[in-house]
């Protein structure tokens, strides 16, 4: 072999290697995050654009991740998740779910978030706000929304075990959030979880987390497992509340028991 090839062979073999290490580093970002861009993986990275949406292409192909069927985000995908623990929820939930999110939004009109419960709140997965004509916010991907103060936490609480739901209110009362003191009450916290058990669907109306907006909260249940929560928002002088039940919770009931959760 001529040093000429060898040579040759080498720097090969060094693209190769240096191409490899910049997939994982990608492969990496997106799994940490839980969801970006394109054009933040190759901020924190510092990898040029063009470069990055070949990796993601390529990890697209190859199965180890998706891109968000309601959002420009990426997240990794439950092949990419083998090779660790091997199962995450809220992916699975996002991978599933993502497709009629941006159906239900279609038809709604008004934005509509996946949020899943973590550490005593809800964290949204997946948005249409940046598609929905509608939306006063962006960038929602990854917002914590409180228990109490919010139709998702509402409708977790209400539908999720009784004995999760004790250590969730409890672990509430530890951390003693200002906002929470008045829904902590005991007489009215039964009532709002009596009440959201009796409809099947979680409100808020009141000018509560944000005093804009309302919203209406489905909870995805599977044999008495809770995977998450459908939600829809909009401006509350826009609509009102009886207007927005009569148009919105039969789509939201069709959609979240169409959504497909592996086992």
């Amino acid at each position: 072999m001529s040093k000429e090839r060898t040579r040759s062979g080498r720097a090969g073999q060094s693209d190769g290697v240096r191409a490899f290490k910049r997939g994982l580093d990608v492969l990496h970002e997106v799994n940490r995050s839980g969801g970006i861009r394109a054009g933040d993986v190759a901020r924190q990275l510092d990898l040029p654009r063009p470069t990055v949406y070949r990796l993601l292409e390529t990890l697209e192909e190859l199965g180890y991740v998706a891109r968000s069927a309601s959002d420009d985000r990426f997240r990794v995908t439950r092949r990419a998740l083998s090779l660790g623990d091997g199962y995450d929820p809220a992916v699975v939930i996002c991978q599933v779910a993502a497709p009629y999110l941006a159906e239900l939004s279609k038809a709604l009109v008004w934005p509509v978030d996946l949020s899943t419960y973590e550490n005593a709140a809800m964290v949204i997965q997946e948005t249409t706000h940046s598609r929905s004509p509608l939306s006063i916010d962006r960038g929602m991907i990854g917002k914590r929304l409180p228990m109490l103060r919010t139709s998702a936490g509402r409708a977790y609480l209400a539908t999720c075990p009784p004995d999760e739901r004790d250590v969730i209110i409890n672990h509430l009362r530890r951390i003693d959030e200002a906002e929470d003191r008045p829904f902590l009450e005991a007489g009215r916290l039964m009532r709002m979880l009596a009440d959201t058990m009796q409809r099947g669907y979680a409100i808020r109306d009141e000018g509560e987390f944000n005093p804009k907006t309302s919203s209406i909260a489905v909870p995805i249940i599977r044999d008495e497992i809770v995977f998450g929560c459908v939600s829809v928002i909009w401006i509350r002088s826009a609509l009102s509340l009886d207007e927005a039940i009569a148009k919105f919770v039969t789509p939201m009931l069709h959609a979240v028991a169409a959504i497909p959760i592996p086992t």
